[in-house]
Formats: C-alpha cells, sequence, structure tokens
C-alpha cells in the first residue's frame, strides 16, 4: 500500500552537503523531496511533473533562485515557494515578494521551523473552508467571519482583504497584489486601503502588521495542543 506523503517538493540548493541535511530531515517528517543543484535541472524537474511547494535557495550560479522563480512564473506555473537566503539587503527581499514569494527563511534554517511553515502553507493551499483565527473564524464558504459565536458584518472588500491577509499568512501581502485582487482595476488608492486595515485592526489588533513600503503580513494563532 503506498504510503502518502505531507507533500512533495523540489529542493533548489547548489550545497550538496546542506541539501541532503535538508532532505533528511523533511524526508524524515513525511515530505517526498526531489533535489537539485542548479537552476536548469529545477527547470526540466518542474516541467516534467507537478510539484506542492518549490524551496529555492536564492544564492545560486548563473541564475539566482528569483530568476529561476521568476521564469517558472512566466510560463504560468503557481507552485509556491519558500526561498533560503543568507542575504540581508531589502532589495532582494522586495523583489521575492514583488514576484510572488510565500515565505522567506535565513540561513541557518531552523529545520522545525521550515517543516511548521512549510506545512501551514500547503494546508493553506489545500484551501481549509474553516479557519481558526483565535476567538474568531473564517468560514469560507459561506463567506463570513464569526467572533464569539456571532456573525461579524463585512462588505465584500473587507471580506476579501481579510481573506486574501489570512491564505497568505504569515507572508506579506503586498498593496499591490491588494489593489489588483481586491479592486481588479477599478480606481483605487492608499487612503481606501488604509480604511479596510484600520476595520480590521480593530477586529484584530494583536495580528495584523504594517511591513513599512511592502504591504501587510497577518499572524494566524498557534495551533492548539
Amino acid at each position: 500500500m503506498e504510503t502518502r506523503t505531507r507533500g512533495e517538493i523540489l529542493l533548489l540548493e547548489d550545497d550538496r552537503l546542506y541539501s541532503e541535511t535538508l532532505c533528511d530531515f523533511l524526508e524524515e517528517e513525511g515530505f517526498a523531496v526531489e533535489a537539485c543543484y542548479d537552476p536548469h535541472t529545477a527547470f526540466e524537474r518542474a516541467y516534467a511533473r507537478r510539484f506542492d511547494l518549490y524551496l529555492f535557495d536564492i544564492n545560486l550560479p548563473f541564475i539566482d533562485g528569483l530568476e529561476t522563480f521568476a521564469q517558472l512564473r512566466q510560463g504560468g506555473d503557481d507552485t509556491p515557494v519558500v526561498f533560503l537566503t543568507s542575504r540581508e539587503d531589502r532589495e532582494s527581499l522586495l523583489r521575492g515578494f514583488a514576484l510572488g514569494a510565500h515565505d522567506y527563511l535565513r540561513k541557518p534554517v531552523d529545520l522545525l521551523e521550515l517543516s511548521a511553515r512549510i506545512d501551514a502553507l500547503l494546508r493553506r493551499r489545500r484551501g481549509a473552508e474553516t479557519i481558526d483565527l483565535g476567538e474568531c473564524r473564517l468560514e469560507r464558504s459561506r463567506r463570513r467571519l464569526i467572533c464569539e459565536g456571532q456573525s461579524v458584518k463585512l462588505g465584500p472588500k473587507l471580506y476579501d482583504l481579510l481573506e486574501l491577509l489570512v491564505l497568505h499568512a504569515p507572508e506579506v501581502v503586498t498593496k499591490e497584489e491588494i489593489f489588483e485582487r481586491l479592486w481588479d482595476g477599478e480606481e483605487s488608492s492608499d487612503g481606501a486601503l488604509r480604511v479596510y486595515i484600520a476595520r480590521l485592526k480593530k477586529l484584530f489588533p494583536h495580528a495584523l502588521e504594517n511591513v513599512r513600503g511592502v504591504g501587510y503580513r497577518f499572524h494566524l494563532p498557534k495551533e492548539r495542543p
């Protein structure tokens, strides 16, 4: 009988020893991992089959991990990505999020944190209908927010904003992506977005974070034991 994995991962890491460490750990955690050491091989593997997640190092020879991911996106690939980086520069961070990065982890990576972040990302990707937000819950099929047993009245855009932030948590959602998703060509403004954000902060004062110059991040509550 075939054992079901927690998810299939394409790992792009040119440091072979570090790649083996990541593979061994993630496979012990129940993930299926296919490792490659250069972007050209990553392209071949990605075009040959579908993965649940990409785990890409940024610092690579010839083509870096950001450009590798950008080319996959240009080809219509919507697989989520987690970047591993030793870089500290803001430019790399902003470029990664602009390309649609789902998460970043800085080396040396805490392996248990890596496993938890991947697991959480894949659960969101599979689209849970009800999402626990602590004292509240988001019921996606009914497009409503329930807090302390009562339905909270949200307009369509406010609900869409909350769902967008929650589904991408803990990654940052850029203002550009919010405008594209919520307004879709309609006239929008920073002022209008700030009004919606202020309303969400009243509901979730400790969960919503403003990442200055980039966008907003929602922090999901820790899972209950």
